[in-house]
């Protein structure tokens, strides 16, 4: 088969699907490692809270910021995995067989995992907001959160979902025909 290694915008893809999972690899070592060091240092961050602001500060509300930070684990964990199994897609591109049967499957639950990020994100935002309105009571906090219906992933879980039949069907075919000579 042609082998399409030195396409640019296939090349491009492998390098921005690498950035982002490393990116995202080191958001999750960051939430793993943070979200211990809230719950051990929770005496010690309202103590300093109280000194900066006077006995009359809210305590830090240390559960709802590690549940946000749990959240934004799993979420980042799952954008990790994506990216992964795009990279791959991209590969098999590359190689000149993108209606390998995987394919369908990676695109399958591509499609699962943005859905996931989209319905942990109802939780997120409103533990971001519980969030913010503690904030609002520090001078200079404007925290603004936006928690609103994002159309395009729900298009894009579609559309994944969609694609993931296409290359089934697209692999299923190819092996009758393979098949047949």
């Amino acid at each position: 088969m042609f082998s399409h290694r030195n396409d640019p915008l296939l090349l491009a893809g492998r390098v921005l699907t690498i950035i982002m999972q490393g990116l995202l690899g080191f958001a999750a070592v960051a939430l793993a490692i943070a979200t211990p060091v809230i719950l051990l240092m929770r005496g010690r961050i309202n103590l300093e809270i109280a000194e900066k602001y006077g006995d009359a500060a809210s305590a830090f509300p240390t559960l709802t910021v590690v549940g946000l930070m749990l959240l934004g684990f799993i979420i980042v964990t799952g954008a990790f995995i994506f990216f992964g199994k795009l990279r791959k897609i991209i590969e098999t591109v590359g190689d000149g067989d993108p209606f390998a049967p995987e394919n369908a499957e990676r695109l399958n639950l591509m499609a699962w995992l943005t859905l996931g990020v989209q319905v942990l994100l109802i939780p997120a935002a409103a533990l971001g907001v519980l969030v913010a309105k503690w904030a609002d009571q520090f001078e200079g906090a404007d925290i603004h959160i936006d928690a609103g219906v994002d159309l395009s992933a729900i298009l894009l879980v579609i559309v994944l979902f969609i694609l993931a039949r296409v290359f089934r069907h697209g692999a299923a075919m190819r092996e009758d025909l393979e098949g047949t000579v």
